[in-house]
């Protein structure tokens, strides 16, 4: 009888998360209409504070955290939503850089379930609602946002932007880091579209969108032309930030350094919005202050570096996952590592262009050491060793990914040479799992146990 009540206790406490989880079946749906209808019937949380969008194709997420932590470091308390996660779902919604606590995301997954049984009842004869896997989670970190007293939230988009549920949050700035073709079905077929489909996050009417400000990054020529037409057709304005010189990173490559740039520029804008305390005068905005942030702020997993108490760097992280992200993957390799060959831990999913990637790796790999995790999508072995052989690459060594298979690549690689870890965002999640306890660097991941990442 314990048994069985301990079961339903456990069931209890987890039904939250079994909503959440409920949600997976309804895939990605574009459109605002449940988002809204959940805020209402929630006090519309989002409306309790400040909001900085960041959309774009690549460069969202360290953007996003370079943001929250300079903002944070000028006394704003400061949210930040972001995805996917590494190892654990709390890891999207944080507060002052805090993930939201377990008790509170089962709090509130819960509140936004009543709310839609709630708005389904309301609407008993017309269609129902079913909120998705995404939009549940961006209403749960609305309230938490709204329940912390957070100044000012910095949410990065999950797909587009027009359509994404983080645009009911209505902010007055907006970043777009790049545009390239992603989701052309929903997004559009040219970069124009899809351009214009991110930069709509802040509304598609000058009614919505005048004076709200663009913080514009990586775009071309024309692409910054078809921006500047479109945020003067919404009675926008727009900013195109010089990249910064005198930035330093623990994150390695130039594609930092221009997202850390454009998070100056936005932290800037954003400052120069907010009222001075007690009617002082001028902008809270601090440059030194911030440059001096992001020498500290690691995005986790991304040409993460973790070095040992000698301050020696044992691994190189990073999840590029495509041909493009791999490019810059080896373009930091150029610059920081010239002419160094790594002992490489590869894997990747079967969707991913395998043989693009590894050509463009190959000259910077000593020994490839293959491996993938139990997730379903994960190339087989098998098929990674072939994919080598067919370049005329040897594999050194095979394994699941664990902390045995990562030791014995360390073991292997020369003592003054990082190993690389690559290939998937699942797969540093997983290296990360079972490193953190080893490197002050993936401290924020210790209180933290791994959750699904079916709905990356």
């Amino acid at each position: 009888m314990r048994k069985k009540w301990n079961c339903y206790i456990c069931r209890m406490q987890n039904a939250g998360m079994e909503y959440l989880n409920s949600r997976l079946m309804f895939g990605m749906v574009p459109g605002l209409k449940s988002t809204r209808l959940l805020c209402e019937a929630l006090g519309n949380p989002q409306k309790k504070f400040k909001t900085i969008h960041v959309v774009g194709t690549n460069g969202k997420g360290s953007t996003s955290y370079y943001l929250a932590g300079i903002l944070k470091s000028f006394g704003f308390r400061t949210a930040l939503y972001t995805s996917p996660h590494l190892v654990n779902l709390r890891e999207r919604i944080r507060v002052d850089d805090e993930p939201i606590a377990e008790a509170d995301l089962e709090r509130y997954l819960l509140q936004v379930k009543a709310a839609a049984e709630l708005v389904n009842q309301k609407n008993c004869l017309g269609e129902k609602i079913e909120p998705t896997f995404f939009e549940v989670l961006t209403l749960v970190a609305f309230l938490h946002y709204a329940n912390s007293g957070v100044d000012v939230a910095v949410l990065e988009a999950g797909m587009g932007g027009r359509l994404d549920s983080t645009a009911v949050a209505d902010g007055g700035i907006a970043v777009v880091t790049s545009i390239g073709l992603e989701h052309t079905e929903i997004l559009g077929a040219t970069e124009s579209a899809i351009l214009k489909e991110k930069m709509a996050v802040v509304g598609e009417s000058s009614e919505d969108a005048s004076g709200k400000i663009f913080v514009l990054g990586g775009l071309s020529t024309s692409l910054l032309e078809d921006a500047s037409e479109f945020a003067s057709a919404l009675g926008a304005k727009v900013y195109v930030p010089e990249i910064r010189n005198d930035i330093q990173l623990p994150n390695l490559g130039q594609h930092y350094v221009e997202n850390a740039s454009l998070s100056l520029a936005a932290a800037k804008i954003f400052c120069e919005s907010v009222s001075v305390p007690n009617g002082g005068a001028g902008s809270l905005y601090d440059d030194a202050l911030a440059i001096q942030v992001l020498v500290r702020r690691s995005w986790a997993g991304r040409m993460q570096t973790l070095s040992d108490a000698q301050g020696k760097v044992r691994y190189i992280l990073d999840g590029a996952h495509n041909s493009h992200a791999v490019r810059r993957l080896v373009q930091a390799l150029d610059k920081y590592y010239p002419g160094k060959k790594f002992h490489c831990v590869f894997g990747a999913l079967k969707d991913k262009d395998v043989g693009e990637m590894l050509k463009l790796m190959a000259p910077y790999v000593s020994h490839w050491h293959i491996t993938k995790t139990p997730y379903p999508r994960f190339r087989e072995l098998e098929d990674l060793r072939c994919q080598l052989s067919g370049l005329g690459l040897q594999v050194a060594s095979e394994g699941l990914l664990n902390r045995a298979f990562l030791d014995s690549v360390r073991d292997g690689a020369s003592d003054d040479d990082p190993v690389l870890i690559t290939g998937s965002l699942y797969m540093i999640g997983e290296s990360i799992q079972a490193l953190k306890q080893d490197f002050e660097g993936l401290s924020f991941f210790r209180g933290l146990e791994p959750t699904t990442n079916e709905h990356r």
